[in-house]
């Protein structure tokens, strides 16, 4: 298995929504949304919510792709590996169902916990990142994002927003 590194976590964080790709009967992609995408002790999880068909893929092919980035860094990481259903008397399966209805509420089922082993991990970059010349800053990026979706990061006051926008 691949290490999740804390820089992978922190963006699993931030980005809060991932995308996992599994395969149809037929061959075909199958691409599904997750906020539950977590690491535990560096480990991917991530909840069926409401995923039968994501569940009906990976118990016939336990190939899975995940994608996840973060919109104003514009950049993120491609897991691949293999998935493992966990049953509901799992002692993982509890840990991470708890943290799932803690978060978003006791209404919320989990059907499925499942477990990914990586066995490749892969940068995602965007073209701000590969092509702005001169390159620009991390902060650079993430300041021109926030501008172009109009968003202002939560915490931070108005003079702190007002200095990285101009400098």
């Amino acid at each position: 298995m691949m290490e999740i590194t804390a820089d992978m976590e922190a963006i699993i964080k931030q980005a809060i929504l991932s995308f996992v790709a599994t395969v149809n009967e037929d061959g075909t992609p199958s691409l599904s949304p997750k906020a539950s995408l977590k690491v535990v002790n560096g480990v991917l999880y991530f909840a069926d919510i409401a995923s039968p068909r994501t569940i009906r893929n990976l118990k016939r092919n336990p190939a899975v792709e995940i994608n996840v980035v973060d919109i104003f860094q514009r950049r993120g990481y491609r897991f691949t590996g293999r998935a493992s259903i966990l049953p509901p008397d799992d002692g993982e399966f509890l840990v991470f169902a708890d943290w799932v209805r803690a978060t978003n509420g006791p209404e919320y089922p989990v059907d499925h916990v499942v477990r990914i082993e990586t066995t490749s991990i892969s940068p995602l970059l965007s073209p701000a990142h590969v092509f702005a010349q001169p390159p620009r800053s991390q902060e650079e990026i993430r300041n021109t994002y926030y501008q172009k979706y109009g968003v202002k990061p939560v915490g931070e006051s108005p003079e702190v927003l007002c200095a990285k926008s101009t400098g």
